[in-house]
């Protein structure tokens, strides 16, 4: 059988269909070669501990060159930009669009259609299509700051992102127009709802030649304000400036070789960085291409990655909960060995790119996805307030359950805080890391600082005073350690590191240890308040279907894998622990909802 019979077989398999048309065309074989021995030629060595003060600085100061990424659109052209559910969408057609939605933008709050909103803000709410980069680009042409919306919050939670952010207009793309016409009814807003993706193009002013806005100082002007995932708190609105966002980018595109010729399958939601930047942004950067679905799918997503039509997927970024879907996905419907067979060939020689993100990556997720892909995924560190800061390589040796080392642009530091002063433990940028001598292997907070970091959370001047040292370095809130020449993140500072008998317990070290239970799919492990041990190690756990699980069978089962203190002492099995949109545990709401009286 020949390669493109195979291809046609195989894939008819995944889908369960015989109705899926697959174009004939070969995989590249000498590609990916030569991608593999180019990978030999250049192993990395991972970044030596030296014992030197770590006062140190960095050379010349990293700079990225200001402007938002539609003034990149025109070179582009007719390059193909988006893929999505409608069509497909040229670089030129998306400036095109958003030029004339920003043309009306600017006449609903100024009465001119050229005007310069001068930091307005407007909120929208779209769809994973075409018609987000639109509403997006549309806002930065006339001045304004973005403030995407997300289609799953709830009615009050739109309203209160709408309020917080001080917003003066809301912009509605197809099909949502009935979820915020109610809010701008109710806060006598101005309202714009968006035509259906495949008519954007009637947004577009035909006396209107595609031209530069009359903006020059992009720089440090107001950009975007994300919403934190509330795992602290409510969200509060992160305000990044233009250079902010396009360090962001700039730091990525080089660490991750992105070019024109990528194309990337987006399934992620659009309210947080992950999806907006990394996903989104990165490609149009480029003039790559960007494969759009509406949602997250497993069989969607396994057709898109394996499918022979063009643009052909070669990069991919989730969190690990899709990976987890996604496992799940081949180890209950794709079980033929031949299919297994193809699937690793196509991921092999087509996907020059896995990543992983946003919360922390099981090992046991790692390891089954390298069994059926290939790949060893890179997993990387970032946060709404400072972007991506930390990543694996993209050549060289990833540390499974590490996120690697600083990227270009970005600083950080280690130090250990009694309250009155302050120890530096370690501080590291994108050349090497400096450790204090005596202090290898310790653990502290995770400091940031660097051009990608935000500018200040919306209107709350004591909270951002609160997050920076009085030298300028932003404080995440994570718990970190430098060993092996790689960063590590033990978790958050205040509800991910356990203090129980005297023990300082890293819950993420306790999950990734119970997700090699073959019983346990999922995992969040939590420190539940205790008068004799201040508090005691929780695990909340999802089983296998049809297992159950008590406490002295998980003890006896830890025995022989965990330290004993580590150990939990207290078990909850649910048949789903509560997860938001980008997969991350908010363990407060888990204390508060199972453990109210602690």
């Amino acid at each position: 059988m020949s390669m493109d019979q195979r291809c046609t077989s195989v894939l008819m398999t995944v889908t369960g269909t015989d109705a899926w048309p697959v174009p004939a065309g070969r995989l590249s074989h000498m590609e990916p070669l030569l991608w593999l021995l180019h990978r030999a030629d250049t192993q990395m060595v991972p970044t030596a501990t030296l014992h030197q003060s770590p006062s140190f600085r960095t050379g010349a100061p990293w700079r990225p060159s200001h402007g938002p990424v539609f003034r990149r659109a025109l070179a582009y052209g007719d390059r193909l930009a988006i893929v999505d559910d409608s069509g497909s969408h040229s670089y030129k057609q998306l400036y095109s669009c958003s030029q004339g939605l920003a043309h009306q933008l600017s006449t609903a709050l100024l009465g001119c259609s050229h005007g310069d909103l001068q930091g307005k803000r407007i909120a929208f709410l779209c769809a994973n299509n075409a018609s987000y980069t639109v509403a997006q680009w549309a806002v930065w042409m006339c001045g304004g700051v973005a403030v995407p919306l997300y289609h799953k919050h709830p009615a009050s939670e739109l309203e209160y992102i709408i309020l917080d952010s001080q917003s003066s207009l809301l912009v509605a793309g197809h099909p949502y127009a009935g979820n915020l016409q109610p809010h701008a009814d109710k806060l006598g807003l101005p309202y714009l709802a968006l035509p259906a993706t495949s008519d954007l193009g009637s947004l577009k002013r035909d006396e209107t030649p595609e031209m530069e806005p009359n903006i020059t100082d992009w720089g440090q002007r107001p950009a975007m304000i994300i919403y934190t995932s509330g795992t602290t708190g409510r969200p509060k609105g992160v305000l990044h400036t233009h250079s902010s966002i396009q360090a962001m980018v700039q730091g990525l595109v080089s660490e991750w070789a992105w070019s024109k010729d990528d194309v990337i399958l987006h399934t992620l939601p659009l309210h947080h960085v992950h999806g907006i930047v990394n996903k989104l942004l990165c490609p149009l950067w480029v003039g790559a291409t960007c494969v759009m679905l509406p949602d997250f799918q497993p069989h969607k997503v396994w057709e898109k990655l394996l499918s022979s039509e063009a643009p052909r997927v070669n990069v991919f970024m989730a969190v690990p909960t899709v990976y987890s879907k996604l496992i799940l996905h081949y180890q209950q419907h794709l079980t033929q060995p031949n299919v297994r067979d193809y699937i690793r060939a196509v991921c092999q020689e087509r996907i020059r790119l896995m990543v992983s993100g946003s919360a922390a990556l099981p090992i046991p997720v790692l390891q089954s996805w390298e069994q059926i892909s290939g790949h060893t995924l890179l997993e990387r560190y970032g946060m709404t307030e400072i972007g991506m800061a930390l990543s694996n390589p993209l050549l060289g040796p990833r540390t499974p359950g590490a996120v690697g080392v600083p990227l270009p642009g970005v600083e950080v530091r280690i130090v250990l805080d009694n309250g009155s002063s302050s120890i530096v433990v370690a501080e590291g940028n994108h050349r090497n890391s400096q450790v204090c001598p005596g202090l290898d292997g310790k653990e502290g907070d995770l400091l940031v600082r660097g051009e990608t970091v935000f500018k200040e959370y919306w209107n709350k001047p004591q909270e951002t005073k609160e997050s920076f040292t009085a030298d300028g370095w932003f404080k995440t809130g994570d718990t970190a350690v430098y060993k092996d020449g790689v960063y590590w993140i033990m978790g958050r500072t205040s509800v991910d590191i356990i203090k129980s008998g005297g023990y300082k317990i890293s819950a993420l070290d306790v999950e990734r240890h119970l997700l090699a239970h073959p019983d346990i799919t999922d995992v969040a492990v939590i420190g539940v308040q205790d008068q004799t041990w201040g508090q005691k190690v929780t695990a909340v756990v999802e089983l296998e279907g049809g297992q159950s699980m008590t406490l002295d069978q998980l003890k006896a089962w830890a025995r022989e894998h965990m330290a004993p203190y580590t150990i939990p002492t207290c078990l909850l099995v649910l048949d789903q622990i509560p997860r938001n949109q980008m997969g991350k545990v908010n363990k407060k709401e888990l204390l508060q909802r199972f453990f109210p009286n602690t």
